[in-house]
């Protein structure tokens, strides 16, 4: 069993940045591939970056560019960098983890992010 818990969540002004961080604890994540997700209200959950275990990662066209996903296997910690945020990323941010990277089966409980104009 994985748990998740994000930080790092908050209130930022359009074109500023935060970091998200999400601390694995009950197992290590080595062998896992990562992911962040968002969810807007009323909207469905969509997928924002992925790192896969082969090292491979994926980004949402609408944050290529803007976000990094990234992870410390010392820390057992996986981290969203997130710069020039713009109106439309406001959302709660998901951790989640899995081995296959298909189906995520462990997730955190979330962090709001909300950006201001």
């Amino acid at each position: 069993q994985v748990q998740l818990e994000e930080s790092g969540g908050g209130l930022v002004q359009a074109g500023g940045s935060l970091s998200l961080s999400c601390a694995a604890s009950g197992s290590t994540l080595s062998g896992y591939s990562l992911a962040w997700f968002r969810q807007a209200p009323g909207k469905e959950r969509l997928v924002v970056a992925i790192s896969w275990s082969s090292g491979h990662t994926y980004y949402a066209d609408s944050v290529k560019g803007r976000f990094t996903i990234s992870k410390d296997n010392a820390k057992n910690t996986v981290y969203l960098k997130m710069n020039s945020l713009k109106i439309e990323n406001t959302a709660v941010y998901y951790c989640t983890a899995d081995r296959s990277g298909i189906n995520w089966t462990y997730w955190g409980q979330g962090t709001q992010v909300t950006v201001s104009s």
